[in-house]
């Protein structure tokens, strides 16, 4: 089929990257919005766009009958989710399938299996897919679990079946732990995802986390494109991510990627996915990886992938929806030099990462050769306490990480932005740290060495020159037009008598 109009259910920076894709295309894109983002960046870009609900997600971007009459309202073939929202609900990919429209991601019956995580690991145990020691059955009384628990050993991760993001998940130390994690994980559960299922795995005290980026189509072609560590993490939340992985040899790379398409092909994925592993290094320096989960959609680190390997994922993505095979094969498919991303999150890393709202008076973005921005905001836009306070992904790319690191350091140097709070000093301490330099990572990394951080208050010397000599330039027009009134010729205005704000102090 050809895709004509495509509706993107998603806001912010995603559904940006995606209008671009469209415009490449030849395709017309569409968008819904909340009463709180009628003067969002990706409502002026796209062609059309219906107000769905108000601020609330739940009442908008989270509103299935809103979204799916909006596309019928604007004359959409298909619907895009992005991420996050309902990127990963089969239900809502049901019924854009049920409404007529094609959805931009894996059928639904493999989002519900994969969303599963007991059915997720049994499939993945049984296609051969390394997966860490544990409990996944389906008795799930509090006896029952006790005993498989001593079984595995302690400590010991119980995690919800259905969780995602760190939600549902506790750690038992010995068993007079366990049946006291075990209420609290099925309680957090039950609030998230409605419900109470869990399962346990041995607990990998000092993990990376690698995942590789997959893709599939109808035919049965299933691709990978590479790894991207993500091990910088603050609450299971991503911060960083890198390809290649400094961990990874050759010979593990090939491992772990045929152990992701081999995922894929067990599930019948369909578009893209990422197969996400935890890879453990042993006392002896021997490393082990096992399965994690597999996100059935676009990840919010794509780019990495992208400038990586030179594909554009999102036509990718719109290519494989119109049932048209992979554009390459896995030979054609090769790595380029090594990236990084950062996102810019709006929050104040320095008071335990508080949301920052309020109107975005200075937004300027690096520039050069290898940087690429990926944002949804613009100078002048309201960053609001509605939704994710991510404002922007920084991605660099350079022949070598140790170049990579150099330019991502420059680039975050050059992000300017003034009216909210960012986590840009957060980030350029994490990148400045020697373990980081060193690629001597896990997914303890942050709470070993950044809790309680505080930024750097010293002002450099030249800095305070500088904004001094600002200051005084940018009142010298007004000053000489007085001191000509007086009569006076040639003087610099006097510095005490400036009306700028700026004290000698």
């Amino acid at each position: 089929m050809a895709m004509k109009r495509l509706l993107i259910a998603n806001r912010g920076e995603i559904a940006v990257r995606i209008i671009r894709a469209c415009r490449e295309m030849g395709i017309s894109p569409v968008a819904v919005y909340s009463e709180a983002d009628a003067r969002a960046l990706h409502v002026s870009l796209a062609d059309a766009a219906v107000c769905i609900g108000g601020a609330p997600a739940r009442a908008s971007y989270l509103n299935v009958e809103g979204i799916l009459e909006a596309g019928q309202r604007l004359g959409a073939d298909a619907i895009h989710p992005g991420y996050g929202f309902l990127s990963e609900n089969a239900a809502f990919a049901q019924a854009c399938v049920d409404a007529g429209f094609v959805f931009v991601g894996p059928p639904a019956s493999v989002i519900r299996t994969l969303g599963d995580k007991i059915a997720a690991k049994r499939l993945m145990a049984s296609a051969g897919v390394p997966v860490v020691p544990g409990y996944a059955g389906e008795a799930q009384d509090g006896e029952t679990l006790c005993a498989e628990a001593a079984r595995v050993g302690y400590p010991v991760l119980i995690k919800a079946a259905a969780g995602g993001g760190g939600r549902g998940m506790r750690v038992a130390r010995d068993a007079r732990e366990f049946p006291g994690a075990l209420e609290e994980a099925r309680r957090e559960a039950v609030a998230a995802f409605g419900d109470g299922r869990v399962f346990l795995e041995r607990y990998v005290a000092a993990p990376r986390h690698v995942e590789f980026q997959i893709f599939g189509d109808a035919q049965g072609n299933v691709v990978h494109l590479f790894e991207r560590e993500c091990s910088i993490q603050r609450r299971h939340q991503k911060l960083l991510e890198e390809s290649p992985s400094p961990v990874l040899t050759p010979e593990l790379r090939a491992r772990m990627a045929e152990a992701a398409v081999t995922a894929g092909r067990a599930a019948g994925y369909v578009n893209a996915g990422t197969v996400e592993f935890l890879v453990e290094v042993g006392p002896g320096g021997d490393v082990s990886f096992y399965f994690l989960e597999v996100n059935t959609r676009l990840q919010v680190e794509h780019p990495v992938t992208e400038m990586l390997t030179g594909v554009d994922l999102v036509r990718w993505q719109l290519e494989v929806a119109c049932g048209r095979p992979l554009p390459a094969v896995q030979a054609e498919i090769q790595p380029q030099g090594h990236v990084m991303e950062v996102r810019i999150y709006a929050e104040d890393a320095a008071q335990g990462f508080l949301p920052s709202v309020g109107v975005l008076q200075e937004w300027r973005l690096p520039e050069g050769p290898g940087v690429r921005v990926d944002s949804g905001v613009e100078r002048g836009d309201e960053v609001s306490p509605y939704y994710d306070p991510m404002l922007a992904k920084l991605i660099v790319q350079g022949r070598t990480r140790m170049e990579a690191l150099a330019r991502m350091e420059r680039a975050l140097e050059q992000f300017s932005v003034a009216g909210v709070q960012t986590i840009v000093p957060y980030l350029l301490a994490i990148v400045r740290h020697p373990d980081f330099r060193r690629g001597a990572t896990t997914t303890r990394f942050l709470s070993e060495h950044f809790a309680g951080w505080r930024p750097d208050s010293a002002v450099p010397e030249e800095v305070l020159v500088a904004l001094a000599a600002e200051a005084l330039l940018s009142e010298a027009p007004a000053a000489g037009a007085r001191m000509a009134v007086r009569g006076g010729r040639g003087h610099f205005p006097d510095p005490w008598r400036v009306a700028s704000g700026w004290r000698n102090v």
